[in-house]
């Protein structure tokens, strides 16, 4: 159990937090929400006692346990992935590297023999003997073929070294699991199994993350972190969510009230001030007044941007015909013989482990990449709108925001390109920011600015809920839901794909079949996730390109 008594914090004149107290217990799961820049990881860090707090007191049960996902993915370089994760768990790592080093002497002395029984006895009480076993069981289970375990970790790509940080903060069941959004750079079918982890997870966890699905699955509890206050409410997201929108109509309902109240008491005291039969109510109603904190009731500090695409033109029948695409990077195959037909009403989602196909296959289409041979026909009605994963291309220069947006605009007015970063929550002096200084956050939002802008009926989107808060998240979701054109998208918020794709593709590896490798079915995610059939194609094809790797 952790326990939070009276901690505060503040940054210069700004409170992250105040006189916080809170009691995290075990079976549990507790989600950290709030806006960006409200302290949700710095609260973390204060949990797990690597950052400082002003005041207060942070108790941890004797004995117990803390494990916290590692944020630096470069710290572990050189050793192997195996022993990467079993550092999670300081004693047994400690216990076998000295068993190593003991056995390794050689002038083995009495001494030494009676260290290592002692050795021997600590490393089996702790479950040493299984440590390798475990380690391996989280490491496939994140996603990690069998051959990357004996791997340095500069060997791995930035993907995989997140799930071997994730697997070492879940090694050997620590007693408090504080995990800082494990879930970017899984894939869904990682996520999932995360989920399943930590459901069944009998110790404390407490997590900060902007997956919603992934909130709603695990948590048992909500942190909300709004104007230096740290609420909790029992319950998942949905139910949080929910609760806070039913408490701001009253908030509101409240305030009107108030703001009523306080209307009827200065026109009193306005008549009846100077009439010496009325003076004392005046005066009573005049304490009233006084009493009334109409800036106290504040509803929330989040703020909501808004995202609408508006087509231009409607689109026709013929919208993409993509026929026998190849593409080859670097020597690694990563589309062979793609095929695919888009229809008007597609909404699909692009799913599956192969990231790199997904961004390549984008990136063709939309003519920022040439393929390696085969073609694809875009109909003449269409007009295409794309998101990238990688944006920085966009951001390179010292413009201010407003003049960086004004290129995309057909309305050079400034007010009306200021009304698109206003709904992007760039309102005042921020649209003058120089774009060269944006948080990722921010990009986002201004790409999305743009596209809007840009009236098309065809949006392709490579990840665009990366760096993006809860708000901006469900704003975005809603916008897609609400389109009325056609798009293609990955994701890795599975909330954000099942609500918003009607028909699923994945491209699965290239060498696991001869011909077009890709399983396309029309249904809602979750159905996908649960057909029996898509599983097995799946299976056999992840198998038969493991086999043809080795």
């Amino acid at each position: 159990m952790i326990t939070v008594s009276d901690v505060s914090l503040a940054f210069g004149g700004r409170v992250l937090f105040k006189d916080v107290n809170l009691k995290f217990t075990p079976g549990n799961c507790y989600g950290i929400i709030g806006a960006n820049g409200a302290g949700k990881s710095t609260f973390l860090r204060i949990l797990s006692g690597t950052a400082e707090h002003d005041r207060g007191e942070i108790s941890v049960s004797q004995g117990e346990r803390i494990a916290m996902l590692a944020q630096d993915h470069f710290a572990f370089e050189e050793l192997q992935v195996l022993e990467t994760v079993i550092m999670g768990y300081p004693l047994i790592h400690r216990l076998r590297k000295e068993r190593e080093e003991i056995y390794a002497k050689e002038d083995f002395t009495e001494a030494d023999g009676m260290r290592a029984s002692e050795l021997e006895a600590d490393f089996a009480e702790h479950g040493g003997w299984e440590a390798e076993a475990q380690a391996g069981q989280l490491l496939s289970g994140l996603g990690l073929d069998e051959d990357d375990h004996g791997k340095t970790m500069a060997e791995l790509d930035e993907s995989k070294k997140v799930r071997v940080l994730l697997a070492q903060a879940l090694f050997g069941n620590p007693d408090i699991l504080l995990l800082d959004e494990p879930t970017n750079g899984l894939d869904l079918e990682s996520i999932a199994w995360l989920e399943e982890f930590l459901i069944d997870f009998p110790n404390t966890v407490i997590v900060v993350s902007h997956d919603r699905h992934f909130l709603n699955a695990v948590c048992t509890h909500v942190c909300d972190i709004d104007f230096g206050r740290i609420t909790l409410y029992a319950g998942n997201y949905d139910f949080w969510y929910q609760m806070s929108q039913m408490l701001q109509r009253q908030a509101k309902e409240q305030q009107r009230k108030n703001e009523e109240k306080a209307k009827e008491l200065r026109e009193f005291i306005q008549r009846f001030a100077s009439n010496a039969s009325k003076s004392r109510q005046a005066t009573s109603r005049k304490k009233v007044l006084e009493k009334l904190d109409l800036d106290g009731i504040v509803p929330t500090s989040r703020k909501f941007p808004y995202v609408g695409f508006r087509p231009d033109r409607e689109i026709g029948n013929n919208v993409l015909r993509v026929e026998k695409l190849c593409f080859t990077f670097e020597g690694t195959e990563l589309l062979r013989n793609f095929s695919l037909v888009v229809n008007r009403s597609d909404k699909i989602a692009f799913v599956g482990q192969e990231h790199a196909a997904k961004s390549a296959l984008f990136g063709i289409i939309a003519g920022g990449t040439a393929p390696s041979s085969g073609d694809y026909y875009w109909g003449q009605t269409t007009r295409l709108s794309w998101f990238p994963r990688e944006n920085s291309a966009f951001f390179d220069s010292g413009l201010p925001l407003v003049e960086w947006l004004r290129q995309y605009s057909p309305d050079q007015d400034e007010t009306y390109v200021r009304s698109f970063l206003g709904r992007m929550l760039f309102s005042g002096d921020e649209a003058l920011k120089p774009v060269n200084v944006l948080s990722g956050g921010e990009k986002v939002r201004c790409l999305l600015a743009k596209m809007m802008l840009e009236g098309a009926n065809v949006l392709v989107f490579d990840e665009p809920t990366n760096h993006l808060d809860l708000e901006a998240i469900t704003a975005l979701n809603d916008g897609l839901i609400a389109f009325p054109g056609v798009i293609l998208f990955t994701s890795h918020d599975q909330q954000f794909v099942n609500s918003a794709a009607n028909r699923i593709v994945e491209i699965l590896p290239p060498s696991s079949v001869p011909e077009n490798a890709v399983i396309d079915r029309v249904m809602p995610f979750d159905d996908y996730l649960k057909d029996e059939t898509v599983r097995a194609l799946r299976a056999e094809a992840y198998r038969g390109a493991a086999r043809l790797s080795m």
